[in-house]
């Protein structure tokens, strides 16, 4: 059984890793004219110069997992100490609650990184965005 639910959990982490966002190009006449093989060599050499000045195309989705894990655990170990205490056993009552809070947090956290938003970061976006246009390029958005 454990092994199982870590190979779902692993599985979520590794589809979250490989959804990655791409830049939406107008189709004006430098698109036109260059195409689409060269256009994407130039969004993958955009994406390069991004990350070798430094700006990073990950938008903290582990950070937001382990946040809502930790969040989890605060949150079932508070409330298992309020059911311990009317119960008499205020110690076992927060280590359970800690302990289901934190599973809960974990799996609400790989569901929202799974399902929610994959937009790279800002600066990242900002950076490939005018990388293009001075390309000549036109980025309409990301998807």
């Amino acid at each position: 059984m454990r092994h199982k639910v870590l190979s779902i959990i692993g599985g979520s982490l590794l589809l979250t890793a490989c959804s990655t966002a791409h830049p939406v190009l107008y189709p004006n006449a430098h698109l036109q004219s260059v195409g689409k093989d060269i256009a994407e060599q130039d969004i993958e050499a955009c994406r390069q110069l991004a990350e070798t000045a430094g700006a990073e195309e990950g938008s903290g989705k582990a950070g937001r997992v382990a946040t809502a894990t930790a969040v989890g655990a605060g949150v079932g170990a508070a409330a298992g100490a309020v059911g311990g205490a009317i119960s008499g056993a205020v110690g076992r009552g927060s280590m359970i609650g800690a302990a289901t809070g934190a599973v809960w947090g974990l799996l609400t956290g790989l569901f929202h990184a799974v399902v929610g938003s994959s937009q790279p970061n800002q600066a990242y976006t900002n950076f490939v965005n005018r990388c293009l246009q001075e390309k000549g390029y036109e980025v309409t958005g990301w998807q």
